[in-house]
């Protein structure tokens, strides 16, 4: 018998497959195309993605691993790198408060916190005084090591942040790659804006809360912010070396010795019978060490004799009271507080001589205790302002010119514009600072006060107000002022923000007839520009706060 071939053997096996396999083939050219029901994303779509994905990441990479602790002289800071919409430098010095400066101007802030005083070191520059000499230095040393290590390890932070949620979101190893590479673009696109931005000179005004009492020696007096600070960084050190020097080995905070060749003034105005301003100004002149006070009106409220006992506090003040009368006080107020110790009231152009700087004043030409406009108000403070500039006139004639004056009125103050270099006043109850048009400075003062009794009849409360002007004892120029706010009735917050004049600003051109510190005080030729003997516009109608 023949032997059949295996081939052949296996033939029958294939041909009982075949229809099965003709089927499904037949199947899959009938069976209808797939339909897709979920639209693909967007290009846009994945590219807000994308970003979502890299910001957040990289927010998290520096909430975690974005700090560097760095000893700076003897002090312990971490130093941090937020997000945030306006930039700047937030420094945190516990317990005395925090300062804001405009550094800079980007999607990243700088916070620098002074966690502690390290004893060790600390006892060594007590041990070794001579060592404080340098210490400025090994600051601006150990802050450059500080912000360049910073700068390493927040682009670590971000990148690993970012490529990491990035895995997690798209378990893609290619767009987790993206993800990083794009944070660490937008770090750099960060930093170039900050340095394109930058600001040195920015902590010549700070903005800063927490303990009154420790303003004015965290930046130091008027004159060494004039002569001394240059760069951030030097800034940051000497920052850095006054709190050294307030902590000290028993950790107090000693008391702010002022510079003695500045003059320091304290601007109130506008108490308005709130018994609270009294205790406020005691601390602020023990705090800054206040020479001379001046009150620019509206001590009172109704200007009765029943509240002339409300004055009796200005005796125990340890600093002379210059005051002008304000719309709510009454010529009764006024012979009350003659007949005080260490007042000194000023009306009608009459000066006096306090604390080696001369002042010139008049009181408020209107009696107004019920807030009414009196018709013409406005020209009648125009009279008193041109009353108060012929008095300057003749104390200038007599060699003795006024180097500040004082009104309540802004509308009278600026009669004397061209006539003294500083003219103060008050009313409005909010605080400004102006150079007019012949060169004579304005300072108006808020409510020392809070607008007293009438602080609940808003929706906020008014905040208090007072501000510290440094003169210069020689120029008797104005240095630098330190504007003071506390929150109103109800609240607790302080607030103290230091202001330079723009001649005064490193590197500034001082203006002609503006003397550089040192210099004798101007005499007719070389005071504020001469205005025009032609009179001036009437004011607008006198308002009565």
């Amino acid at each position: 018998m023949a032997r059949v071939p295996a081939a052949a053997q296996k033939l029958p096996h294939r041909l009982a497959g075949l229809p099965r396999a003709l089927v499904r083939r037949y199947r899959a050219r009938q069976a209808p195309a797939t339909v897709e029901l979920v639209r693909r994303p967007h290009p846009w779509a994945h590219a807000l993605g994308l970003v979502a994905v890299v910001l957040l990441g990289a927010w998290l990479g520096l909430l975690i691993v974005g700090d560097v602790r760095a000893p700076v002289g003897p002090m312990d800071t971490t130093m941090t790198l937020r997000p945030s919409l306006t930039g700047g430098t937030k420094i945190n010095v516990s317990p005395l408060g925090a300062l804001q400066l405009d550094s800079h101007t980007a999607p990243v802030r700088l916070d620098v916190n002074v966690d502690q005083l390290d004893p060790a070191r600390s006892q060594a520059l007590v041990d070794h005084p001579e060592r404080i000499s340098g210490l400025q230095e090994e600051v601006t040393r150990d802050i450059a090591h500080g912000t360049l290590d910073l700068a390493v390890r927040s682009g670590v932070a971000v990148v690993a942040g970012a490529t990491a949620l990035g895995l997690a979101v798209y378990r893609r190893p290619r767009r987790a790659l993206a993800a990083g590479g794009l944070a660490l673009t937008l770090l750099a696109a960060s930093g170039g804006t900050a340095y394109a931005t930058w600001h040195p000179d920015s902590v010549l005004e700070p903005k800063f809360s927490g303990l009154l009492s420790s303003a004015p020696s965290l930046v130091g007096d008027a004159r060494s912010i004039v002569t001394e600070f240059d760069v951030y960084q030097q800034e940051l050190a000497r920052l850095v070396t006054n709190v050294t020097k307030l902590y000290d080995v028993t950790s107090t905070l000693p008391a702010y010795r002022p510079d003695p060749t500045t003059i320091r003034v304290l601007h109130v105005s506008d108490i308005h019978l709130n018994p609270a301003s009294w205790k406020i100004i005691a601390s602020l002149v023990k705090q800054y060490q206040v020479d001379v006070i001046v009150d620019s009106g509206d001590t009172m409220d109704h200007g009765t004799a029943a509240e002339n006992g409300f004055l009796d506090p200005i005796e125990d003040l340890d600093a002379p009271y210059v005051w002008v009368r304000g719309n709510h006080d009454s010529m009764i107020t006024q012979r009350y507080l003659r007949g005080l110790k260490n007042v000194h009231v000023l009306d009608e152009g009459r000066s006096t001589s306090v604390a080696g700087l001369r002042f010139a004043g008049i009181g408020d030409p209107q009696f107004t205790p019920d807030r009414s406009a009196g018709p013409g108000g406005g020209r009648v403070q125009e009279i008193a302002g041109a009353r108060l500039a012929s008095a300057l006139r003749d104390l200038r004639a007599a060699a003795k010119p006024a180097d500040i004056a004082v009104t309540h009125e802004p509308e009278a103050a600026r009669g004397v514009d061209g006539e003294v270099p500083l003219v103060l006043a008050g009313h409005v109850h909010h605080e400004r600072m102006e150079v007019m048009k012949y060169g004579t400075r304005l300072r108006v003062e808020g409510s020392t006060g809070g607008s007293g009794l009438r602080a609940v009849e808003g929706k906020y409360p008014d905040p208090v107000q007072a501000s510290i002007l440094y003169v210069d004892r020689d120029s008797h120029r104005l240095q630098a002022w330190d504007e003071i706010r506390l929150g109103g009735l109800g609240e607790s917050a302080a607030e103290v923000s230091r202001h330079l004049p723009k001649e005064n600003q490193p590197g500034a051109t001082p203006s002609p007839g503006t003397p550089s510190p040192g210099t004798p005080s101007p005499g007719p030729a070389s005071g504020p520009a001469a205005k025009p003997a032609a009179g001036r516009a009437p004011a607008p109608a006198a308002t009565s706060p």
